[in-house]
Formats: structure tokens, C-alpha cells, sequence
């Protein structure tokens, strides 16, 4: 008999990572779930990972394919799956152990055609995880416009901890191969009519980027994204999209007003930055993450809103790119 989830993964050199997920999997209180595992044309395959967890008892597939994107290998998952529910999670998450059991319920108890949960922080990852994931999730920074318990726009799922029925998608379709294409995806779901919604208490523990550098391409690229949606969905734009950018043309105006007027120009930023420090305090009770917090809080307001300005500037003032018009094909079904 089919199981009633089936768990999409796309894999790329993530051998390390597939592990901790499929131990995870083992080791959940309900095994009403497959596991799809597809391999997007990685170097690194993790084959061996998948026999291991299978022989373990996780119903686990295994599929290799030619690289082509993160939305392409997701679709060849779903076209293989045989769930009633479609769930997508990173190669980079571990689950908690009673989330099936708690999905089952909540699908009963709250149902909605589309869902999503929240991201954190297992206690075994690094400081620089930690201080990354409290940003990515603050309201002081663009976690403020990710959704959520608290948020500044409508809640959208992502990829990371996100799921919808069958239903969903033979009247949807795929993902689209493109940046941000989760909140592409819960667009047209949300415009085909069906219900999309949070279950704030399914979280799953999210290991982040674990460098600053992956971390600024990052949200460089969310930023880029964002005018990307726009240019597809006109009118998607909020007036809080603009907030890094905003963030990033005040932050760079007071550090001038600072060095070459009065360094009490210099005081909102440092009323800022300390905040952040005091809040990431506050929830990690950890001094060293509350210091990491700062760099992050700074690379990704920085990240998002130079990556926001550089794709506005060109694609939509100059009306430059070779995406413009890949992007307007989209939005019209070709």
C-alpha cells in the first residue's frame, strides 16, 4: 500500500548531509513517509547513503539523473512518488523525530491544501549556523519578510519545510527552474484557489550555510529574486521588499555622514547593531552566537539589498539581462 507523504529531495554533493536527514527519518515515532531521493548529476553520489538507510527499513528510492536544477530534480521526484502528500525538505535539514506523527494529525485536525513550517537550529550545529539561522528568522533583518509567526507580508512555504496533495499539483504543475521558485510555486498555488497556511509547531532543523561567503551568495541571490517574482507577478512587490535595499542606501549614507561630518552620525547604526546583539542574546543565550549574529545581520541585510538594487537597476530601469524575457515567457505559460 502507498505511503500517505512522500518526501522529494534534490541531492547535489551532499553525502555528509543525506545521512544526518535519512537518521532523522529513521528514526521518526510514525513511518507513513517514502523517501525520494534525487540525484541532480552530482560528483559525490550518495548511493551508499540510500542503501544503508534502506537497509535500516527506510523506504528510501534512489535516482540519478544528468544535472539540470533543483526544481527539475523535484519534478522527477514527484513523477516517481506515489504519496497522497507531496513534502519537500533540503538535503541540508534534519527532522525532528515526532514530525510525521504531528503532520498526520495536523492534516486532519487543520487541513489546508498547502503548507509550510518554520526553520531552527539544532543544538549540534556550529556557532556560525546558529548565528545565521537566528538572522534568517529575526525580525530585525529580512527573516521579518520570510513568514512566519511574526511577519510583514503573507505567509509563504518554502522548500526547506513545505508540502501539498497530489491535488496541488496535477492542477499546478512543477517547479519552475528559477531562483526563489518556492515562492513561485505557493503563488500559483494560492492563485489556483487553494488554501495555503502555517503549522507554526513543525519545525525542522535547518544547518544553513557554514561559511560567510556562501552565506552573502546566498541572499545576494534572494535579493535578485525578488525582481524576478516581480517582473512575473506584477504587483507581487511590497512596500517591505524594499527594506534591505533601503537598509543598505541609509547604511552606506551614515557611514559617510560619520567619517566625513560628525561621528554622531554613526549612533543609529550602532543603536542597530546592538540590538541585534541583544536579541540574538536573548533567544540563543549564547554571548559567541550573539557577536555572530552581527556579521550575519549585516551580510545578509547587505546580501538581499545589493542583490535587490543590482537586478532593479537593470531589469527593470535599464531593462537589461537575458532573464527579462525568460521571465515574461514564464509568467505567460510558454
Amino acid at each position: 500500500m502507498p505511503k500517505k507523504f512522500s518526501i522529494i529531495v534534490p541531492v547535489y554533493n551532499r553525502i555528509d548531509e543525506v545521512r544526518d536527514l535519512a537518521d532523522s527519518l529513521l528514526a521518526q515515532t510514525a513511518g507513513n513517509f517514502e523517501l525520494i531521493l534525487v540525484e541532480d548529476g552530482s560528483t559525490q553520489p550518495c548511493d551508499k547513503v540510500a542503501d544503508e538507510a534502506r537497509a535500516k527499513g527506510l523506504d528510501v528510492k534512489y535516482f540519478y539523473k544528468d544535472n539540470e536544477g533543483r526544481s527539475i530534480a523535484r519534478n522527477y521526484g514527484i513523477e516517481r512518488s506515489q504519496g497522497q502528500w507531496l513534502i519537500f525538505f533540503d538535503s541540508d535539514c534534519v527532522i525532528p523525530p515526532t514530525y510525521f506523527e504531528e503532520l498526520e494529525r495536523l492534516t486532519a485536525d487543520q487541513p489546508l491544501d498547502c503548507y509550510g513550517g518554520p526553520d531552527a537550529a539544532h543544538e549540534s550545529f556550529t556557532t556560525t549556523q546558529k548565528a545565521i539561522s537566528y538572522t534568517m528568522t529575526s525580525f530585525l533583518t529580512t527573516g521579518g519578510i520570510r513568514g512566519g509567526k511574526v511577519s510583514l507580508e503573507k505567509f509563504t512555504p518554502r522548500t526547506f519545510n513545505m508540502g501539498f496533495r497530489r491535488e496541488v499539483y496535477d492542477k499546478v504543475g512543477g517547479f519552475r527552474e528559477m531562483f526563489s521558485e518556492d515562492i513561485d510555486m505557493s503563488t500559483r498555488i494560492r492563485q489556483a484557489g487553494f488554501s495555503i497556511g502555517l503549522y507554526p509547531d513543525l519545525p525542522v532543523w535547518h544547518k544553513r550555510r557554514v561559511s560567510w561567503g556562501k552565506f552573502w551568495r546566498q541572499v545576494h541571490v534572494f535579493g535578485m529574486s525578488r525582481i524576478t517574482l516581480q517582473l512575473l507577478y506584477p504587483g507581487s512587490m511590497k512596500a517591505v521588499h524594499w527594506l534591505p535595499a533601503i537598509a543598505v542606501i541609509v547604511g552606506i549614507a551614515l557611514l559617510v555622514l560619520g567619517i566625513v561630518v560628525s561621528p554622531w552620525w554613526l549612533l543609529p547604526l550602532g543603536l542597530y547593531l546592538a540590538a541585534v546583539v541583544v536579541m540574538a542574546f536573548a533567544v540563543t543565550h549564547s554571548p559567541v552566537i550573539a557577536l555572530k549574529a552581527l556579521p550575519a545581520a549585516v551580510i545578509q541585510l547587505g546580501g538581499y539589498g545589493t542583490g535587490f538594487i543590482k537586478a532593479y537597476f537593470t531589469k527593470i530601469i535599464l531593462r537589461r539581462g537575458r532573464d527579462v524575457q525568460q521571465e515574461i515567457e514564464m509568467r505567460r505559460g510558454k
